[in-house]
């Protein structure tokens, strides 16, 4: 049976910021339909393909994407229904609008604009199928029979800083992850109630309670040790037990290119300086400084993952840090890989890093994104499934992570909900499942000796 693609149109919808960002819709000739919303980063990295804004300063401050609109309504849709493709050629369809494109970084269309279109296939074509999206890419896309899902355990971020947050810390965010859980259900109970009780110790000291862009909270803290000490007793005070072999973990995302100074090759805590809380010479690190710091935070807190824990740039300081701590943490790559396989490839090679962060719009293909997926998991390295700071309602990444069973997903805080959609829909196909779900908990780092 085929179900060709009758119809593919973009429009223009807002994010979590109150920014544009694309969605589209697909209609098959048998009435399937599929939808898809694009998220946004805020923190980028240098080699994310490009997300094609407007630039017109007089509407939505240059960030109108009306522009990628364009191109899907007047570029890829035609050639595609030209090209008269069934909707489950995924790979077909991801191909064209590659070769459409014709540029390394999708420059030319914008990956915003082709991601919008390969997604809505994908959601148009589980509809065709009758299946959840999960189901779909896991059996007809990834053609594996396997009849055990494997949930993810979050990473819950629950203190925002960096670009993420106007306050005074440097590393961009603090999680959560319920490691000891059995559920994703349980995963988010223990995720809520450690979220509520940091809130009301924050507020027991007199700290700001206010949220940044992924729901978490924004204190004006003094340094990375003072929220991990928050953190800490806020997983006691909820009832838990903080450790990497107990019931909730951490995991901290530094954002270290955010920091990093490529001409003088030193680590800047501007932030901090900026405070007056650290002067220019203790905010500043060298590489093996930087190890060293985040070495020692390891030693004194139940940390897990270290997401960019050194900058994109910096190759031989990760490979000096997996060396170091790769066998006893989560070392994950984000600015660094930017979720194309071909750099992917070239650091699994190299041994700079132990996981890789999965963001669909960094690469802007559903198939390259499963491309990447599937590199990590050979060389047995975790793939974080991932949201960006600029999020929509839409929660194909939560279905995404089941079907690849990657086991980690990071989707923000216990608020906010175009954060909440992912978890819910996470317990949604949990409750679908029933004994096919399995939730591993601390098994799902394979990474490390735990």
């Amino acid at each position: 049976m085929f179900d060709k693609i009758k119809s593919i149109r973009a429009y223009e919808v807002l994010d979590s910021r109150g920014y544009p960002t694309i969605a589209c819709e697909v209609v098959t000739d048998n009435g399937a339909h599929g939808k898809a919303m694009i998220p946004s980063g805020a923190s980028t990295g240098e080699r994310e393909a490009l997300e094609l804004r407007d630039g017109d300063k007089k509407r939505y401050m240059g960030k109108g994407v009306l522009k990628a609109v364009d191109n899907v309504n007047r570029i890829i849709a035609p050639t595609l229904l030209n090209r008269n493709l069934d909707v489950i050629e995924q790979t077909k369809i991801d191909e064209e609008m590659i070769k459409l494109d014709g540029t390394e970084f999708k420059t030319q269309l914008g990956a915003n604009a082709i991601l919008s279109v390969s997604l809505a296939c994908a959601h148009a074509a589980a509809n065709y199928k009758k299946k959840p999206l999960f189901k779909y890419l896991r059996e007809d896309i990834l053609k594996n029979s396997d009849t055990i899902f494997k949930m993810p355990v979050p990473m819950l971020n629950v203190i925002n800083g960096g670009a993420h947050a106007d306050n005074t810390i440097d590393f961009q965010e603090f999680m959560f992850m319920p490691i000891g859980a059995t559920s994703i259900h349980q995963a988010c109970q223990m995720a809520s109630e450690c979220f509520h009780a940091l809130e009301r110790l924050l507020k027991s000291k007199g700290f700001n309670t206010s949220k940044g862009d992924e729901g978490g909270f924004a204190p004006a803290l003094k340094s990375a040790d003072e929220a991990l000490e928050f953190m800490v007793e806020a997983i006691k005070v909820a009832g838990y037990r903080p450790g990497i072999d107990k019931d909730i973990a951490i995991a901290l995302d530094t954002a270290s290119s955010e920091l990093y100074d490529n001409e003088k090759k030193v680590y800047v805590f501007k932030k901090a300086i900026a405070a007056n809380i650290l002067t220019k010479e203790t905010g500043t690190k060298t590489t093996d400084q930087m190890i060293e710091y985040l070495e020692s935070l390891v030693k004194k807190y139940p940390i897990i993952s270290i997401e960019d824990g050194l900058a994109e740039n910096d190759w031989d300081g990760w490979k000096k840090f997996v060396d170091r701590m790769g066998g006893h943490i989560q070392i994950v790559g984000d600015d660094i890989f930017c979720t194309n396989p071909k750099i992917t490839q070239e650091g699994i090679n190299k041994g700079v890093a132990n996981a890789v962060l999965i963001k669909l719009n960094q690469i802007g293909t559903l198939t390259e994104t499963l491309q990447t997926i599937k590199e990590a998991q050979i060389a047995n390295w975790c793939a974080v499934v991932s949201h960006r700071s600029g999020e929509t309602e839409d929660t194909t990444i939560a279905d995404l992570v089941v079907a690849c069973g990657t086991g980690q997903i990071k989707t923000g805080s216990m608020s906010r909900s175009e954060r909440i959609a992912k978890y819910n829909r996470l317990m949604e196909i949990e409750d679908y499942l029933g004994v096919q779900a399995k939730y591993e908990g601390v098994a799902t780092f394979t990474n490390i000796k735990k």
